[in-house]
C-alpha cells in the first residue's frame, strides 16, 4: 500500500463542495458530550477547507445503532460543539436519512465557508456494506452531495464502509478528489512509516490480555522491529510455551504452539524477544478492579500455583526502561498490567515514563495504552498518541486499511 497519499494540501476546495469524514463517535452522558477529543482533532482539517472557501460537509457514525435509529445517537450535540469551536453556526441535518431532500437543499443553499453536519451514517443500515454491495446506493447517495472527499477518520480507517472507502470510487469517477486530512496523515506519518521506515533501533511493546488479539502484530513486528518486548497478560502464553508455572494468571492454551514458533522465528532473524523477568502476582483478580488488593513480586520463572500473574514487576520494569531509552523509534500497543488498579499500575506506569524520558519518537497505538498515558498525565510527553485502536492495530499488522488506500496517491 503506498503512504504517499493526496492530502488537504493539495488540491484548492475554493467554491468546492467537499465531503469530509470525521470521527465523532464522541462519549456522551444524558446528550452531553464527556469528552471531545475527537471533536477537537478534527478543528484543523475543517478550519484549512473553509479557510480555502470550501463548502464543507461533514459526517461520521456515532456509536453502534443496534436498534435503528434514534435520538440518543443523534449527532445533534456534536453540531452544537462544533459550532462553538468553530466560532460559525454548524448547521445539522437532523434527517435520519442521511442523504434525503433535506440534505440535499442545505447543500444546495450553501457559502464558501459554510459547515453542514449530516446525520450519524451508521442511522443508515447500508453503511457498514454487509453484503459488500449493500453499500453502493448510499455512497452514492453521499458522492452525489459533493465534488470532492477528504477522510479523516483514522478510527474507523479499518472498515471498509460506504462513507469511508466506497464513496471514493463515485466522488473519483465525476473527476472529484479523493484526499486525506490532517490527522488521517499524521498517523500514516507516525504509524506507517515508524513499521515501514523506522530509524533504529526500533523497539516495539507489546500488551494487553490476549495473544488471539495480536497474533499478525507480534509476527509482523518481528519482522521489523530490532527488539520486541511482551507484557500484559499475554506474557503468560509465552512463559508457559517456555515450559515455566505460571499458576492462575491468563493464559491462551490454544497459542502456546504460535508462541514457539515466535521464539524460535525471534532467534532465527537475530531479534530480541523480551519478555518479564519477574511479575507482580495476587491471591485473584482485583474486584472491584480498583479495590484494594495484596501483592508480592517473585521471579517470573517461578509463580506460585495458587497466584496469578497481574503485572510485571521491579526488575522488569527497569528492564523494558532500559531497553526504551535506547531505542530511536518506540511503538507502544497494549498495557502491561491491570493499570485500571493503583496497585498493578506500576508497571504500565513505568513504561509510559521511560517513553516520556526517551530521545526517540514515541507512538502509542491507541486504546489502552492511549487511555493509560493520557490517565497518568504523560500525553504530552509523546511524539503521538493514535486516534485509532483496532485501526492501529490493523496497521501494526501491516494490513492495508480501506480508509488510506482508497485515498488518491500523489
Amino acid at each position: 500500500m503506498s503512504l504517499n497519499k493526496k492530502s488537504v494540501d493539495d488540491f484548492s476546495a475554493k467554491g468546492k463542495r467537499v465531503l469530509v469524514r470525521c470521527d465523532f463517535n464522541v462519549p456522551l452522558k444524558n446528550g452531553e458530550i464527556t469528552d471531545d477529543t475527537r471533536i477537537k482533532a478534527a478543528l484543523p482539517t475543517i478550519e484549512k477547507l473553509m479557510k480555502d472557501g470550501g463548502k464543507v460537509i461533514l459526517c461520521s457514525h456515532l456509536g453502534k445503532v443496534k436498534e435503528g435509529p434514534s435520538e440518543k445517537e443523534s449527532l445533534a450535540p456534536v453540531a452544537k460543539a462544533l459550532s462553538e469551536k468553530l466560532g460559525k453556526e454548524v448547521k445539522f441535518i437532523a434527517d435520519y436519512s442521511v442523504t434525503g431532500d433535506a440534505a440535499t437543499a442545505a447543500v444546495a443553499a450553501m457559502n464558501e465557508g459554510d459547515v453542514i453536519l449530516l446525520q450519524n451514517t451508521r442511522f443508515r443500515m447500508e453503511e457498514e456494506t454487509k453484503p459488500a454491495k449493500a453499500g453502493t446506493k448510499f455512497a452514492e447517495e453521499l458522492a452525489a452531495l459533493c465534488d470532492d472527499y477528504v477522510c479523516d477518520a483514522f478510527g474507523s480507517s479499518h472498515r471498509a464502509h460506504a462513507s469511508v472507502s466506497v464513496v471514493t470510487e463515485y466522488v473519483r469517477a465525476k473527476g472529484g478528489n479523493c484526499a486525506v486530512g490532517y490527522l488521517m496523515q499524521k498517523e500514516i506519518d507516525f504509524l506507517g512509516n515508524a513499521v515501514e521506515n523506522p530509524v533504529r533501533p526500533f523497539v516495539a511493546i507489546l500488551g494487553g490480555a490476549k495473544v488471539a488479539d495480536k497474533l499478525n502484530v507480534i509476527d509482523n513486528l518481528l519482522e521489523k522491529a530490532d527488539t520486541l518486548i511482551i507484557g500484559g497478560g499475554m506474557a503468560f502464553t509465552f512463559l508457559k510455551a517456555q515450559g515455566y508455572e505460571i499458576g492462575k494468571s491468563l493464559v491462551d492454551d490454544e497459542k502456546l504452539d504460535y508462541c514457539k514458533e515466535m521464539i524460535a522465528k525471534a532467534e532465527k532473524l537475530g531479534k530480541k524477544l523480551l519478555l518479564p523477568i519477574d511479575t507482580t502476582v495476587a491471591a485473584g483478580f482485583p474486584d472491584p478492579i480498583d479495590g484494594p488488593i495484596e501483592v508480592a513480586v517473585v521471579d517470573s520463572t517461578a509463580i506460585p500455583a495458587d497466584k496469578e500473574g497481574l503485572d510485571i514487576g521491579p526488575k522488569t520494569a527497569a528492564l523494558f526502561a532500559e531497553t526504551v531509552k535506547a531505542a530511536k523509534t518506540v511503538v507502544w500497543n497494549g498495557p502491561m498490567g491491570v493499570f485500571e488498579n493503583p496497585t498493578l499500575a506500576k508497571g504500565t506506569l513505568s513504561v509510559a515514563e521511560a517513553l516520556a524520558e526517551a530521545t526517540a519518537t514515541t507512538i502509542i497505538g491507541g486504546g489502552d495504552s492511549a487511555a493509560a498515558v493520557n490517565q497518568m498525565g504523560l500525553a504530552d510527553k509523546m511524539s503521538h498518541i493514535s486516534t485509532g485502536g483496532g485501526a492501529s492495530l490493523e496497521f501494526l499488522e501491516g494490513k492495508e486499511l480501506p480508509g488510506v488506500y482508497a485515498a488518491d496517491d500523489k
